[in-house]
Formats: C-alpha cells, structure tokens, sequence
C-alpha cells in the first residue's frame, strides 16, 4: 500500500528567528519513500540539514519577519501490516544490554524515572517480565489517562500526567516510558505519522507519539494511547522524550496560526 503524509505549519514571526525543524521522514524508512518530502517554505528561504544525535533527520532555517509557510507533500510505501505483537520476548538483564540502549534506562527531561520507580514497582514488579510486563503497563497508562487535547500541556510531564490522570498522546507515551525504564526495560520515544487507516475516523489529524521498548534483541512498536495494533505507522524521529524531537523549535516569539497534518492511505493500492 502507499500513504501520502505531510503538513502545513503556518508561523508568525516579529523578527527574523532561527528555527530548528525535525519533520523529515526518518531514515530507516529512506527505501520506502516514493515522493520525497522535501521541505517547502513560502517565502522562500534557505535550508539546511544535519542528523541529530540520535540520527534524525533535522532542518535549519531563519524565518523571515511575519508570516512563513513551511509545508511538504510525501508519498511513502507501507506493507499494510499492523504493529507486530511477540507475546514470549524476553527482558534483557541490565548488564546484557548493548551499550547503545543504556540511555533508554535513563530519566529524562519529561520521564522522572526516581519519581515513578516506586510506583512502577508496585503496579507491575509482580507481572511476568518481557512483553507481557511492557503491554501491562501500556494497559496501565490506557486506561489511567483521559485523553483530550483540551488537557495538553506543553510542560506536563510523566508524573503529572499519572497524577492528572488526563492527556494527549505524547503524555500516554511519556508514562508508559517512565514506567518501562522504571522497570530496567529501554523505552525511547518516537513520533510521526499515524492516519486512521483500517478503523474508524477518530478525530482532526495530529503528529502522533508512540515508543519502541527493547526486548528479545530488538527494538518493538507500543503505543498505550491506542493500545491496539495499528497500520501504517511512518516515523519522523526518536529520542528519550519529546524534548528531543520537537517539530520545530524556534529561538525567539512566534505565533503558530495553522497547523494541518495528513497520513492518507492511496485508494486502490494493494496491501502486503
């Protein structure tokens, strides 16, 4: 199957402001891409890119003074099928993890691990350890959080979201992350593209937040805000929470007066 993703970001800027962005379709998924998603700015303005720390994909720009475009249109090929589920994957013992997924075990900007350590270990030190320790705290976090986007907040972060019992996306996965490194399981924070494809339309489309735990070897898809398989997940970036891997950060006051985001599957494409 293929699915067309991107977005329109409309800002207002008083002067002229560096702009960090982190909107380019992650490199892993680089073979997929059929139409690249270049990135458009109206005015015009010179970009250029470097790979994060992480290995994202990021832009840099200075936003001329009032109004600037920034917007892509991108088609991307997806095997249709839904997030992968391995019930029996084993958690690695602390001292058998690779070095390179130690910063996953780690607090973090929006993750207070030492705050929610107790905690985790009294709501999941009992369940069996590996995936079914991991989907146990993504059922936990489901059905703890509220979501609306009436509750986001920029500054909330795992503990208050478990105390406010209420939020968006990116506070469902920011406790399911705080919880599995709680548990000596690496959890990293990703975001991109998640259309509504296979289920019924849920809503105005947003950038989404999932996590990837590491277990068995390899890195796996949860997602405690859906906390079902889904299809046709297409990632922009990772890091240890959203801090990291902001759409855009801009060094001075601006004013973000539109923002449209689309991941629609092509009709009569085949999937698998």
């Amino acid at each position: 199957m293929q699915i067309r993703v991107g977005y329109e970001l409309i800002y207002e800027c008083p002067r002229p402001t560096p702009m960090l962005l982190t909107l380019n379709i992650h490199f892993s998924r680089a073979s997929d891409v059929v139409v690249a998603d270049h990135i458009i700015t109206n005015p015009p303005r010179p970009i250029s890119a470097y790979r994060d720390g992480f290995g994202n994909w990021c832009s840099r720009i200075v936003a001329p003074p009032g109004q600037i475009r920034i917007s892509t249109d991108a088609l991307v090929k997806d095997s249709g099928l839904p997030d992968e589920v391995h019930p029996y994957l084993a958690q690695h013992a602390v001292e058998d993890l690779p070095a390179d997924t130690l910063v996953y075990l780690l607090g973090s900007r929006y993750c207070e691990t030492d705050r929610l350590s107790e905690t985790a270990w009294s709501l999941f030190g009992q369940t069996p350890p590996g995936w079914p320790r991991v989907q146990a705290i993504c059922d936990f976090v489901h059905g703890h959080i509220t979501f609306g986007y009436e509750h986001a907040r920029a500054t909330k972060t795992a503990l208050e979201a478990f105390q406010e019992r209420t939020g968006v996306c990116r506070d469902f996965t920011h406790l399911g992350i705080a919880f599995c490194r709680a548990m000596n399981i690496p959890a990293r924070y990703c975001t991109g593209y998640l259309g509504d494809i296979g289920i019924p339309i849920t809503g105005p489309m947003d950038f989404s937040a999932w996590f990837e735990a590491y277990l068995g070897g390899h890195w796996y898809t949860f997602d405690p805000r859906n906390n079902v398989p889904r299809i046709g997940r297409v990632l922009i970036a990772q890091g240890r929470d959203a801090a990291d891997v902001p759409i855009s950060h801009t060094f001075g006051p601006n004013e973000l007066k539109s923002f449209k985001v689309w991941a629609d599957e092509v009709v009569g494409q085949p999937r698998g």
